[in-house]
């Protein structure tokens, strides 16, 4: 069931209109071009992002990554690293439409959703709400309740909503970006694991080097206003999307991602002694396919045509940090979650 969901999921992000779909595929004479101009666009795009968001590279290209995955990402960090102005950086440079949703406690499942009201002919007409948009910035998601929580996360899985029996498609491409303050947890509601597993990339943001720190503040404290142009439309990012789909992945690859996942689970036949020791639940098949994915658009992105075991190690951390639990033992004796993967790769 996990498997046909996931490839449901992705098949039903083809292009929705047949025309655009041929005219972009004009674009291309073939695969291994359509790869070396997802490589140039990439180029095109860390540099339209770079004129506002300085460093930050491995945030930014995990966030590109994912896009061109087709999958979502959970932004960790304190608040005032500009994960904000990132996400409204990247939607600037990418031509796609933006919203940003606070969550708070009293937040409902239609105020992010959408709700039926009576128009002026007394019909019921719904109203949608700001998750209809491509890129949506779910921001501080653990301090809305699970119901709201939920809401948002089924959208994320099924790529609609569903309103008084009615079913409404989301835009395409849809991505949501959510972010998390790791510091202050009181009055929050933690997502669950299960619910965690819907973000494919969960991704720490890190305070600047002190060359970062000092270029962002002469850049942010003068009358300077650097102006972002969209380098990729819509259509593209689908149409890559597909691309990366039909990339060929050697049979070593594919068994050393899937043997990767299976390490992290405790009391299997693959888990190693630090595994059974500091873990007490490992990651799903969810993760296996999400590091072949991943793989895909990090080897498509460095110009190669097929990915390499390289290439899942690079993606590695980010798509198994929030699949793995660790015991009390693991945190008594100060073993991270990045450091269990580390020693597993």
């Amino acid at each position: 069931m996990l498997w046909s969901s996931f490839e449901a999921l992705h098949c039903s992000r083809s292009l929705t209109h047949s025309n655009r779909k041929n005219q972009t595929l004009l674009m291309y004479g073939s695969d291994k071009e359509a790869l070396e101009a997802l490589n140039s666009k990439h180029k095109d795009l860390l540099s339209e992002i770079g004129k506002v968001i300085v460093g930050q590279e491995q945030v930014i290209r995990e966030v590109t990554t994912a896009v061109f995955a087709g999958g979502h990402v959970l932004l960790v960090g304190v608040p005032g690293l500009a994960k904000t102005l990132l996400v409204n950086t990247i939607a600037q440079s990418l031509g796609l439409s933006f919203n940003r949703i606070q969550f708070t406690p009293d937040l409902m499942p239609s105020d992010i959703v959408g709700s039926e009201i009576l128009d002026e002919s007394r019909q019921f007409k719904f109203m949608k709400g700001p998750l209809f948009a491509n890129i949506v910035l779910a921001d501080e998601i653990n301090r809305t309740p699970p119901k709201t929580q939920s809401a948002l996360l089924e959208a994320m899985q099924e790529r609609a909503v569903t309103v008084a029996g009615e079913h409404y498609p989301l835009p395409s491409p849809f991505f949501v970006l959510a972010t998390q303050n790791p510091i202050e947890q009181e009055g929050t509601y933690p997502l669950p694991e299960a619910q965690l597993d819907r973000f494919m990339f969960n991704t720490w943001v890190d305070y600047p080097t002190h060359a970062e720190e000092l270029s962002v503040v002469k850049a942010t404290t003068s009358d300077a206003v650097a102006s972002v142009k969209p380098v990729i439309t819509g259509e593209e990012i689908l149409y890559f999307q597909q691309l990366i789909r039909r990339m060929p992945v050697a049979d070593n690859v594919l068994e050393y991602a899937v043997g990767l996942v299976g390490k992290t689970r405790p009391g299997r036949e693959r888990a190693t002694e630090t595994v059974n020791a500091y873990l007490s639940w490992g990651a799903g098949p969810r993760a296996s396919q999400y590091l072949v994915v991943g793989a895909k658009v990090n080897a498509a992105l460095n110009g190669k045509y097929s990915p390499d075991i390289e290439d899942v190690k690079a993606v590695a951390t980010p798509i198994l940090r929030h699949r793995i639990v660790r015991n009390y033992k693991a945190e008594a004796e100060g073993h991270t979650v990045e450091s269990i993967i580390k020693g597993l790769l």
